[in-house]
């Protein structure tokens, strides 16, 4: 189907063996702009985010999901980290 209706969108989808870089879990934020879907016009925006954990990815298991900083990208929890780098 299509898309109904008009409106503020954020479409993401979790990835159960994502890539690494270094070992670590990442991920890119890229900011677009659908302007219509016929004939299909996007707008791409130079300027994105990349955001890597801290620490190294383990397949989450019941046992370590509370590494968050191996699971989750998010500059909140990874700024706590020892290993954090700013790029500032």
């Amino acid at each position: 189907g299509g898309i109904e209706g008009k409106g503020d969108v954020i479409v993401q989808r979790y990835i159960a063996r994502p890539m690494l870089l270094d070992g670590l879990k990442f991920d890119l934020r890229v900011y677009v702009l659908v302007v219509s879907l016929e004939p299909l016009t996007v707008l791409v925006c130079r300027e994105g985010l990349a955001r890597f954990c801290t620490a190294p990815y383990q397949k989450p298991t019941t046992k370590n999901l509370h590494h968050l900083t191996s699971h989750l990208t998010n500059y909140s929890l990874n700024k706590r980290s020892d290993t954090f780098v700013s790029q500032r």
